[in-house]
């Protein structure tokens, strides 16, 4: 049987089959949105780039002892493309994942997942609670406080950054101009919009 092409309400109807909680589907917006800006900016394919940062999580509500790996048979099971699924598998890279991010695409979503979490948190402690006025220094001043989002693995954005041959101030910029877009839908627009 031949492989689909993915659609983004393909993607997402399935990512809800599998996914219930907000918190991940905020996450899961997040990386899409990032991707969406990143193919843009690299004047790659947003469609497949938002799909891919869309679906990357799918199995970790279900089967967070076997992220990538469900993911993996899920999507096969579905008839998506090899390369899709190459690159979902690629963002667990070293952590649940032998498959090492060798694209652009494979190794923007490597660089970015982990920091799409530490932005969010970072915006969240914010007085406005948003994205839309946040600069990079916000989640640099966090960076060395090791109990601040604890779950994100800064060692992965820094390998990230190296892979894509930016500094860190770049990706964490390109990450929050990539969340402004869905601020809304992460629920990361703040109060009334920009602050003054």
């Amino acid at each position: 049987m031949s492989a689909i092409t993915p659609t983004r309400h393909l993607a997402f109807e399935l990512f809800k089959k599998y996914n219930k909680s907000e918190s991940l589907l905020k996450h899961a917006l997040s990386v899409e949105g990032v991707m969406r800006y990143m193919a843009k900016k690299h004047a790659e394919n947003e469609e497949k780039w938002g799909i891919i940062g869309l679906v990357h999580d799918l199995d970790y509500e279900m089967y967070p002892e076997q992220h990538c790996v469900m993911t993996k048979k899920i999507l096969e099971e579905n008839n998506w493309p090899e390369e899709y699924i190459r690159a979902v598998l690629s963002h667990g890279w070293g952590l649940v994942s032998d498959v090492k991010p060798v694209s652009l695409l494979e190794r923007t979503i490597y660089a970015i997942d982990e920091l799409t979490g530490l932005v969010a948190t970072s915006a969240l402690v914010r007085p406005s609670k948003s994205v839309m006025d946040m600069e990079a220094r916000s989640v640099r001043k966090k960076w060395n406080d090791k109990r601040f989002a604890a779950g994100v693995d800064r060692s992965v954005i820094e390998k990230g950054a190296e892979m894509l041959g930016v500094n860190l101030d770049e990706l964490i910029i390109d990450c929050i101009m990539g969340m402004r877009t869905v601020a809304k839908e992460i629920g990361l627009e703040g109060q009334g919009g920009r602050d003054h």
